[in-house]
């Protein structure tokens, strides 16, 4: 009985989403940008590291901003900081992949509106893009909260840190915020005065979280948990289609259009970030590593995991090795790229494909490929970036705290 019981809960959770007869949603086109340094085909390993370090910083971010707000230190928080060495009321925004590292659409803000180009970040909980007295903006868009009729000033100052250096700091204001059509009144934005190097030359003009309440460093509610409130959208959920051309993040709703088959669904384990339990990985049919914590974060390209698990995935891929003076980095050889790694949520295995696997040729030994599975000492968690998502369509529910995946389409 018990069995049987344990498979209807498996099935309900597995399928509870039906496929819509139509499109119900806001479609956003979102793209991704590469900025690499090396020729087209070779592994950027000093962007790598530079992604890797970012990615530790908001990392730290987030839990320093989840104990502020819940009281309570994050479990999956390491014991000292990690060393830093993109009528149904519904529809879709086009992304774009900047640097290789987080997909950007277009976002408006203020009365009238100008608009910018942002980058959409599963895995963190802000809003913030240039002020119009920034100093060190370059050529970014700006806000100018006197030309908004509907802007008010909070009185309050914002800083973002990231862990390879890069900072933002400024304002907090409120004012009208639309993406696709979908507005929020009083959105709560951070409007920099101040950005580092890196954010002054980088392509997209701000950046939008997309994570739980629980993750703003401000603290405020982030931009669609506002428009869920304001009862702007008639489901609470949104999706992300990541692809080299056509991707698209999508408000309110899925597309139909974009997967095939049923969601299998994934509780949220603690409603901060996207975190969901990760069942096994499995290489070349072998286990390498099981009941692992996992985040689903399109602020990363790569997938990252803790130094022991990684090093057990690369053991089961033959001619793998280290990367010298490059931490947690391994190379496979490229005549042999595996096209059997496997993520097992749920129940279902999801394939890594070779070619996001693959992150290119090592400069040092062309004949090595980078493998995009990088490990972290003191991580107690795996982060899964678009690395992963290429290869599923992923749903993200705040009604129900969960995370679901289907098969992709084919075109």
């Amino acid at each position: 009985m018990l069995a049987i019981s344990s498979l209807l809960i498996f099935l309900l959770s597995s399928s509870a989403l039906a496929l819509p007869a139509e499109l119900t949603g806001f479609l956003v086109p979102i793209y991704k940008r590469n900025e690499s340094c090396t020729p087209p085909g070779v592994a950027d390993l000093t962007e790598l590291e530079a992604q890797i370090a970012r990615i530790k910083g908001k990392y730290a971010r987030g839990f320093a901003a989840h104990e502020a707000n819940t009281g309570a230190a994050h479990p999956l928080a390491p014991p000292q900081a990690l060393n830093i060495t993109k009528r149904a009321r519904t529809g879709p925004e086009p992304l774009n992949d900047a640097s290789e590292t987080l997909w950007y659409g277009n976002v408006a803000i203020g009365t009238p509106p100008t608009t910018f180009k942002i980058d959409f970040d599963t895995g963190s909980s802000d809003l913030f893009v240039p002020a119009a007295r920034c100093r060190d903006c370059g050529s970014h868009s700006r806000y100018n909260p006197r030309g908004s009729s509907t802007s008010r000033n909070l009185h309050r100052t914002f800083r973002e840190g990231y862990g390879d250096g890069s900072t933002a700091s400024g304002d907090l204001y409120s004012d009208v915020v639309t993406v696709a059509g979908l507005t929020a009144t009083n959105q709560v934005l951070g409007a920099a005065t101040d950005y580092s190097h890196s954010f002054t030359y980088d392509p997209s003009d701000g950046l939008m979280g997309l994570a739980f309440p629980n993750l703003s460093s401000y603290p405020a509610t982030p931009f669609f948990n506002t428009l869920i409130r304001q009862r702007k959208i008639d489901e609470p959920i949104f999706s992300f289609y990541l692809a080299e051309t056509g991707s698209e993040l999508y408000l309110g709703g899925v597309n139909p259009a974009r997967y095939t088959g049923r969601f299998t669904w994934n509780p949220v384990t603690i409603p901060s970030y996207w975190q969901i339990g990760l069942d096994l990985i499995r290489v070349n049919g072998e286990i390498t590593s099981f009941g692992l914590e996992s985040v689903i974060d399109t602020g990363t390209t790569v997938i990252i995991g803790d130094a022991q698990n990684v090093r057990a995935l690369y053991r089961a891929i033959r001619g793998s090795r280290s990367i010298p003076d490059a931490p947690g980095v391994y190379g496979v050889p490229c005549t042999s790229i595996p096209n059997d790694i496997t993520f097992t949520f749920g129940g279902k295995g999801y394939n890594i494909s070779p070619t996001w696997f693959n992150l290119g040729s090592w400069r040092e030994d062309p004949s090595i490929c980078i493998g995009g599975i990088i490990g972290v000492d003191g991580l107690r968690f795996w982060i899964l970036g678009d690395m992963f998502m290429r290869n599923v369509y992923t749903v993200f529910d705040f009604a129900n705290s969960r995370v679901g995946f289907a098969r992709l389409a084919r075109h």
